[in-house]
């Protein structure tokens, strides 16, 4: 199994913890890497907020800069509150890699938090792992096909 391998199964792991807990929005793993250490790892909070990156991204402070980011589902590009994003929020704390398991399946989301991360010139992997992921978006999947 290589590095990357296990810190995404650690991630899928945390958004397991909470699968079915945090409707209306799918339940996410966050781990945040540097050097071989876990800085920080979060899951989305029971009813859907705050998203798992932010709360990695809160508990690592300044360390995340550099660092690898781990996210069982892609990045929120934007919010339909108006507050920033999940990719911005990654952009902007520093980090410097993002591996993703499952690409955001939401016609309003697919892709957009990939192309912030791309644009602010953060190296990004979508993939890792999406079919140990896939079932924890099944549902999330399906609800936004019949749209």
């Amino acid at each position: 199994m290589t590095v990357d391998a296990e810190f995404m199964r650690r991630a899928i792991a945390l958004a397991r913890d909470n699968h079915g807990l945090t409707a209306p929005n799918p339940s996410v793993g966050c781990v945040l890497v540097r050097g071989g250490e876990i800085l920080a790892e979060a899951a989305t909070a029971p009813g859907g907020r705050p998203h798992a990156e932010e709360q990695a991204l809160a508990a690592s402070g300044d360390l995340a800069r550099g660092a690898t980011a781990y996210v069982t589902l892609e990045p929120c590009g934007a919010r339909s509150g108006g507050s920033k994003g999940c990719a911005l929020l990654l952009v902007e704390a520093g980090v410097s890699r993002v591996l993703v398991a499952c690409e955001d399946p939401s016609p309003y989301a697919s892709g957009k938090g990939l192309e912030v991360l791309r644009a602010a010139g953060v190296a990004v992997r979508s993939g890792l792992l999406a079919e140990e992921a896939a079932p924890l978006y099944a549902d999330w999947g399906r609800q936004h096909a019949s749209r």
